[in-house]
């Protein structure tokens, strides 16, 4: 993966001038999709439509349709063929893809004001772009308190990647058959959720900020498992917060990745501290090079730029050698991992 250059020096010219327009093709394909222009394209099917028939069924101005339309054309969301115009693969992905919607809104959402100061953010180590939406350190802190289309984004983003594992692992966690398991950014309570749903027994505990967790206790109170939970209030970037002991067992699901190497080894030292003997951490992560496909890969590249220029200015997705040496150096052994679990995770057992 990564290893050799691929297009020649034509198809390389190409590719460097859709770089060079790249907010231009994110925003019109956004726009095409968001007016209704591709639903319109559509439903004419083979046979196609003209701009004249598709403006007709908008809102938009006659020039407003053009410029989407020629747009779409050069992107290839479109062709156009004796004057009527068909979706492309493409465009229907963009349509209808769940990850293509998920991907796109998180980053207009969520990313694309605040990208404008990434070269900030990679001087500064802060999430310089965070600014956009108020005056807070990190994206965790202020997730409670962003505009209700950016939160909705944003956990449509996070649970579209992990939702679609958690029944894949639930039998790996069970395995050692845990009585109290501990989730460490437990954000929604879906985890929790899967977890009551497996084992009629188990208790969980959930780790995480205020504003999360006031979440958390909301959707599993609505689902009859409160007397199942315990909460507890932490703040993981205080290095002297300890955590609750106790458990069996600390998951981890996309949460290391939200914070720097040296972060990450202080939280797992404390995971250790907190485990009995022979506990286990069992960590879920989107590993860049474990990936069966570069697309994937890359798109976990480009969530790294993310974290740098909103969420928190120094953590990203990881190599899997980077990652496994932090597991060792806060003293776990390490058991297995289990690669391509859902669509991009890795599942990593370690024992203390």
């Amino acid at each position: 993966m990564f290893q050799k250059d691929t297009r020649n020096a034509m198809s390389a010219k190409v590719y460097a001038q859709q770089i060079a327009f790249a907010p231009f093709v994110f925003q019109s394909s956004r726009a095409l999709r968001n007016f209704g222009i591709l639903n319109i394209i559509e439903d004419s099917g083979e046979l196609g439509i003209t701009a004249k028939d598709i403006h007709s069924r908008t809102k938009l101005s006659e020039y407003s349709v053009r410029v989407l339309l020629e747009a779409g054309l050069g992107i290839g969301l479109l062709t156009i063929d004796d004057g009527k115009y068909i979706l492309t693969r493409t465009g229907y992905f963009i349509l209808h893809d769940k990850m293509t919607i998920a991907n796109m809104d998180f980053t207009h959402d969520v990313c694309y004001k605040g990208l404008f100061d990434l070269d900030k953010s990679l001087m500064s180590g802060k999430p310089e772009g965070l600014k956009v939406f108020g005056d807070w350190k990190t994206i965790y802190e202020a997730l409670a308190h962003l505009p209700e289309h950016v939160r909705t984004s944003w956990f449509a983003f996070d649970h579209y990647y992990s939702s679609d594992s958690f029944p894949v692992v639930l039998e790996h966690v069970f395995k050692s058959k845990p009585k109290k398991i501990l989730d460490i950014g437990g954000n929604t309570g879906k985890w929790a959720l899967q977890c009551f749903s497996h084992s009629p027994t188990v208790i969980m505990g959930i780790a995480d900020l205020p504003g999360q967790l006031n979440v958390a206790k909301q959707t599993i109170a609505t689902n009859g498992f409160t007397n199942r939970a315990e909460f507890f209030e932490v703040d993981l970037l205080d290095e002297k917060c300890p955590l609750p002991t106790g458990f069996d067992v600390i998951w981890m699901s996309q949460f290391l990745d939200c914070f720097s190497e040296d972060e990450i080894v202080s939280i797992l030292k404390r995971c250790y501290a907190a485990l009995p003997d022979n506990g286990q951490v069992i960590i879920l992560e989107p590993l860049w090079d474990k990936q069966t496909y570069e697309v994937s890969a890359f798109c976990l590249q480009m969530t790294s730029l993310y974290f740098t220029a909103m969420a928190n200015g120094n953590s990203q997705m990881y190599h899997s050698e980077l990652f496994t040496g932090l597991i060792r150096k806060a003293g776990f052994t390490f058991i297995e991992r289990i690669d391509r679990i859902g669509i991009c995770h890795s599942m990593m057992k370690c024992s203390k």
